[in-house]
């Protein structure tokens, strides 16, 4: 989890708990555009170092919090981690397989989505706050991300599904939200995912199939009608495609234009050419670990070449770095921070 999240960053340490720490941390805020932090709610009050006190050091600070819940509300001072989220935000009641077949019931996403989500939406918050302070007030805000509003907002169209009908989403395992088919289907050595979003590419599909009648069997004739009969649907074309090898399939499919994948492995994703072309790992040496492999940023901006990439920090790997170049502070001064514990 370090490795994944502290890439081209810099570490310090300062000891926030003491005056000479906490004075540091005022020191670099006047300097800095801005502030991230990750304490339960009031936690910085203690030190000084919450909005209200640094906005009297740097007015244009942007100061995100991220926490569980918020920075209000009944629960805003309990504490939580992923899973929580995941649980309380609904996602879970609408990610895994129907209820009534083995493996039924609510599913916890692999990786850490609500973690993920909150930084996403914390990323946007603050490029927001800053395109406002620079263009129209020229002061800084204070951005308040729970992690719980993030995981319910990231549901989108689920979400927006039962705030407008009243109709709560049902899990459907691998299953989509529009045209049907769009599920996973087994081949005779892995299973790989169909979607067909039009009635052309559903018809194209049992032409691939080689049974051309099933797209006027009347149970299957509509969206509306494979939606209505959707179990038996997968039932008949999970027999048909059973019969295939996924990469012959997959080549039909590509040929007669209907979007398929397969379901990969992580072994298979990173060896997959369009994943190396697209250049989504790259390796970096660490400074305890030697070179180590990460993978790479989605975003790519045109005509701009990114840095030379970092491998994470070790903890405090760069504290006398940054505090010689952004403060300018001597060795001598550097050393006294040292023996008051401050760093």
């Amino acid at each position: 989890m370090y490795q994944s999240a502290n890439r081209n960053k810099r570490s310090i340490t300062i000891d926030i708990a003491c005056a000479a720490g906490q004075e540091l941390v005022r020191k670099l805020v006047r300097q800095s555009d801005v502030l991230i932090e990750n304490f339960k709610v009031d936690d910085l009050k203690r030190y000084g170092l919450d909005y209200a006190s640094l906005r009297e050091v740097n007015p244009r600070l942007i100061y995100c919090s991220v926490t569980g819940f918020g920075q209000t509300g009944p629960y805003a001072k309990l504490p939580g981690y992923d899973t929580v989220f995941q649980a309380m935000s609904g996602m879970m009641s609408v990610t895994g397989l129907p209820d009534g077949v083995p493996g039924g019931g609510p599913m916890k996403t692999g990786p850490s989505l609500a973690d993920f989500m909150a930084g996403q939406f914390a990323t946007a918050g603050i490029l927001a706050a800053l395109y406002e302070r620079d263009t129209f007030s020229g002061e800084g805000q204070h951005i308040d991300i729970a992690l719980l509003d993030c995981t319910i907002a990231a549901q989108s169209h689920y979400v927006s599904t039962y705030l407008a009908t009243g109709v709560v989403p049902q899990r459907r395992g691998t299953e989509g939200n529009g045209g049907i088919p769009s599920q996973a289907f087994p081949c005779a050595d892995r299973s790989i995912v169909v979607i067909c979003g039009s009635e052309a590419q559903y018809r194209d599909f049992c032409r691939v199939l080689r049974r051309p009648e099933l797209a006027d069997d009347p149970r299957f004739a509509s969206n509306t009608d494979r939606l209505e009969h959707r179990r038996e649907l997968a039932e008949t074309f999970g027999a048909l495609t059973r019969a295939w090898q996924s990469d012959e399939l997959l080549a039909e499919l590509e040929r007669a234009g209907i979007p398929a994948g397969p379901i990969n492995t992580y072994p298979e994703v990173f060896a997959d050419p369009q994943v190396r072309h697209r250049g989504l790992t790259f390796e970096a040496e660490h400074l305890q670990a030697g070179k180590v492999k990460f993978c790479a940023s989605p975003i790519r901006l045109t005509g701009v070449e990114p840095p030379p990439p970092m491998a994470p920090p070790v903890l405090g790997q760069h504290t006398d770095e940054v505090l010689r170049e952004v403060l300018g502070l001597d060795p001598a001064q550097i050393a006294q921070l040292r023996e008051q514990k401050a760093i």
